[in-house]
């Protein structure tokens, strides 16, 4: 003899020589010979190892007491016990104890991936990644989505859930920001066989993220190859000279051809610029000193206009204390002040008598 106790929160299935015979509820039992009782919890789904579901569901007393559900193909069903989420069903037969709980079924198809408004975003934190795809588009991005390598359409920024099924699901990532593309180096010969490197920058973003992906084999190069050739058609037709000079023109030049391929690589040039020009060494060196040559005669023009002001200058002054003794006096006083400022201390030798002397000068007298 063996003892059995059911508490209130389980149910017992009977079984005599393995034969399924009825359910039993909470209590006390004592077994005999050949029979068993297999316990199932009130708040797990009604099953048991020793018999099937339809077994268990044909007796009246567990059917009457069962919240019952079939999942069918290409079916989910997301299960809700006392209004709250509580896991997905796949395919197959469910039943769950509906005594002390209410329980909820909500059939989602999932024939595609696309996945009903109806179905809130935050059951997918709950259920395991085997019955979904996640795409997460950043705030500076669009994603192209595909269904079974079919472009399907263009996703903005956010996140995104599609359910797992046959169909693939695929998604890429383009970049929405002010993209730079830069030239380096680029080596060209002038109109006068001078070889210049050219570094060019220019700043574009796509346009359309569609027709850019299905009539477009790689835009980028193709646009890097339009700014190359447009920089050798201008460098070769100006000589190095007037390419110096003319800096600015070469960018508007090279800009307006870009723009002109703006429609057929589906994107939007912003702005293009030349950033240096490098000149070979030995060019270098002689505009170096051209440089210096230009800056020396300057240099020497300067000071021969300032050497004729300075003596210009001294000429009036002169004429000016010439033509007035009081002038004169003041400009003598003037280099007074100034020794006595530099002189600390003045020694005599003689009978002279220096201060006799100073005053004869401050008096108008000579001396």
């Amino acid at each position: 003899m063996k003892k059995i106790i059911i508490n209130e929160n389980q149910r017992g299935f009977l079984f005599k020589n393995g034969k399924y015979i009825k359910l039993l509820g909470a209590g006390r039992y004592y077994l005999f010979g050949d029979r068993t009782i297999a316990l199932s919890e009130l708040n797990r789904p009604i099953e048991c190892a020793k018999c099937s579901l339809e077994t268990l569901l044909s007796d009246k007393n567990i059917s009457e007491n069962a919240a019952v559900v079939e999942v069918g193909d290409e079916a989910l069903v997301l299960h809700y016990v006392n209004g709250k989420f509580s896991e997905v069903l796949p395919e197959g037969k469910y039943a769950f104890w509906s005594m002390t709980d209410r329980h909820e079924f909500k059939l989602v198809d999932i024939s595609t991936p696309t996945v009903e408004a109806s179905v809130p975003a935050y059951i997918f934190s709950k259920i395991p990644s085997v019955y979904y795809i996640k795409i997460e588009v950043a705030e500076y991005q669009k994603a192209r989505l595909y269904f079974n390598r079919k472009l399907e359409r263009i996703l903005d920024a956010g996140t995104y859930y599609f359910w797992r099924t046959s169909v693939k699901v695929e998604a890429d990532f383009v970049d929405t920001r002010l993209t730079q593309m830069q030239i380096a180096g680029q080596e060209i010969l002038t109109a006068d066989k001078v070889a210049l490197r050219i570094n060019f920058v220019c700043n574009y973003r796509i346009a359309d993220y569609v027709k850019i992906l299905t009539e477009v084999d790689d835009f980028a190069e193709q646009l890097h190859v339009a700014a190359q050739l447009a920089l050798r058609e201008y460098v070769g037709q100006h000589k190095l000279d007037d390419i110096l000079e003319n800096k600015a023109q070469m960018s508007e030049f090279v800009s307006q051809k870009l723009k002109s391929k703006e429609k057929s690589l589906f994107v939007e040039i912003t702005d293009a610029d030349v950033k240096d020009i490098i000149l070979p060494g030995e060019v270098r060196e002689i505009m170096n000193t051209v440089l210096i040559a230009e800056k020396r005669a300057q240099a020497n023009v300067i000071t021969r206009r300032e050497e004729v002001a300075s003596t210009r200058s001294l000429l009036n002054t002169a004429k000016l204390m010439d033509e007035n003794q009081t002038l004169y006096k003041l400009k003598e006083m003037e280099y007074i002040e100034r020794i006595c400022e530099n002189v600390g201390n003045i020694s005599l030798n003689g009978n002279g008598n220096i201060l006799t002397q100073l005053t004869t000068i401050l008096n108008g007298n000579n001396v």
